[in-house]
């Protein structure tokens, strides 16, 4: 008999496995059965595409550079991006956690002193007077939300996917990271060798000055062709600067990714032929590209966590109920509180329905629905654009094949037309504007190998990071504390 008074809510109570709003599935984006419309790729021998392996974690290590693994492990672990990316993880975890404990009971322990005096209204025309008292109390108190609509269990569902967003969005951070230390550090080895071989060119270039003046002194060359050395070496020179600050850039880039001020960095002495190319390229299948691609992973959790939204936003036009009891211990006296009479206790259970609010509950569901519609052709845009990244770098790995090879061949042309132009110079058939030109065609020629030797390098690497790798922030470590994904 006693139980009776709680049946109801506990009728109540057995309303909570309702959630309102969309259970939310992955939607089926874009997916193509290949990168290109076609699939023969021009690509050197060294370099063979598999697609029966999935892409490595550490694909940085496949150049085969000690130095850059190193660099990027340092890099991995004191980037000030990939910091703040570990904070923002870190902070939604908290948020899962407070979602988590919202839905629990809420205990507490409460105690007053106060002094009261009532007015002689308070009992109406008797006009009886209480005089001043003071009164005690101290007693626990027992609060917990009935979750009959999911309101709560969408909010905790949302965070969730927040959490799972800002885990996929570190791993974004750190394959960008990963990927530009790469880059950069390509950009640092071919720079020194572009400026390598350019001294070797202004070196030339004075050694031709010196023949014309020599030859102009014994009568065999005219001040045209001084003038045309000359202008040569002039020329070259301009060529220094740009590379001086492409180094520099580099360099810098690298301290910054670093976490260091570029004063305190000191970068490793990269060689272009220190890198080697990978022996086979690891190419995942366009069906696997959805499923270890960061930022399309992110962007999926994003949308999960809009269909949440929805829920919630759902849930609050309906009834809220909550549950609370208090047993307190009442007294007018201090030592009165451990008296059995000063038992009291209360249950109650607090029904708030909105009726009319100019329509916001109806507004903010409906923006939650629009919500999720941008989120959807987010989701959709960011798998197209990760398609044409992949697609993007695989023509450029070919036309960077096609350019080396042509590279190659120019550069061996024109190194042999330079060594005939000298032996003829030297023997009196040509002038010297013919080694001038010859010096020329050389100059270019070897710029360009080294060019398209680091631009070969670089798009292999922007490959891996269009490719993206899975489970990278797994890999390097995660926040102390951080479970935001169950």
């Amino acid at each position: 008999m006693k139980l009776r008074p709680l049946l109801p809510l506990l009728g109540l109570g057995l309303l909570c496995g309702c959630t309102v709003g969309p259970h939310f599935t992955p939607p089926k984006g874009p997916a193509p059965k290949a990168y290109l419309g076609r699939a023969d790729l021009p690509l050197p021998r060294s370099l063979r595409l598999n697609t029966t392996k999935s892409i490595a974690q550490n694909w940085w290590t496949t150049f085969r550079n000690p130095k850059l693994n190193q660099l990027i492990g340092e890099a991995l672990k004191a980037n000030p991006g990939i910091a703040a990316a570990r904070a923002r993880l870190a902070e939604a975890s908290e948020a899962v956690n407070v979602a988590e404990g919202a839905m629990l009971p809420e205990l507490g322990l409460a105690g007053t002193i106060g002094r009261q005096k009532y007015g002689a209204a308070l009992f109406g025309p008797a006009n009886f007077k209480i005089p001043p008292f003071t009164y005690y109390s101290v007693g626990p108190s027992l609060q917990f939300p009935l979750d009959i609509f999911g309101g709560q269990r969408r909010r905790l569902e949302e965070q969730k996917a927040l959490a799972r967003y800002r885990v996929f969005e570190l791993d974004a951070t750190l394959l960008s990271v990963a990927a530009e230390v790469t880059a950069q550090s390509f950009a640092l080895a071919a720079t020194g060798a572009q400026l390598h071989t350019l001294d070797a060119i202004i070196a030339a270039d004075r050694r031709d000055v010196g023949l014309v003046r020599i030859a102009r002194k014994a009568g065999s060359a005219n001040r045209t062709e001084l003038l045309s050395a000359e202008s040569q070496l002039a020329e070259d020179r301009t060529l220094l600067p740009p590379l001086l600050e492409e180094e520099s850039s580099a360099r810098h880039g690298l301290a910054i990714l670093l976490g260091k001020p570029p004063s305190e960095f000191t970068a490793p002495s990269f060689r272009l032929a220190d890198f080697s190319l990978p022996r086979t390229l690891r190419l995942s299948v366009p069906s696997a590209l959805a499923r270890q691609r960061p930022d399309i992973l992110a962007a999926r959790a994003q949308l999960h966590a809009a269909s949440a939204a929805i829920g919630v936003a759902t849930s609050n036009l309906y009834p809220q109920i909550d549950l609370t009891a208090n047993v307190m211990q009442e007294a007018l006296t201090p030592g009165g509180l451990f008296n059995s009479a000063a038992a009291a206790w209360s249950l109650a259970a607090n029904l708030s329905q909105p009726l009319f609010d100019g329509g916001q509950l109806s507004a903010r569901r409906r923006a939650a629905i629009d919500g999720y519609k941008v989120a959807l052709a987010h989701y959709h845009a960011t798998i197209l654009a990760a398609f044409a990244q992949v697609s993007d770098r695989l023509e450029a790995l070919a036309n960077d094949a096609k350019e080396v090879r042509a590279q190659l061949r120019a550069t061996r042309i024109s190194i042999a037309s330079r060594n005939l132009a000298r032996r003829s110079y030297s023997v009196g058939y040509t002038g010297i504007l013919s080694v001038i030109d010859a010096e020329r065609q050389t100059a270019r020629a070897e710029l360009g190998l080294t060019r398209a030797k680091a631009k070969q390098l670089m798009d292999i690497a922007a490959l891996y990071e269009a490719l993206g790798a899975p489970k990278l922030a797994t890999r390097v470590g995660s926040t102390p504390g951080a479970n935001p994904v169950k």
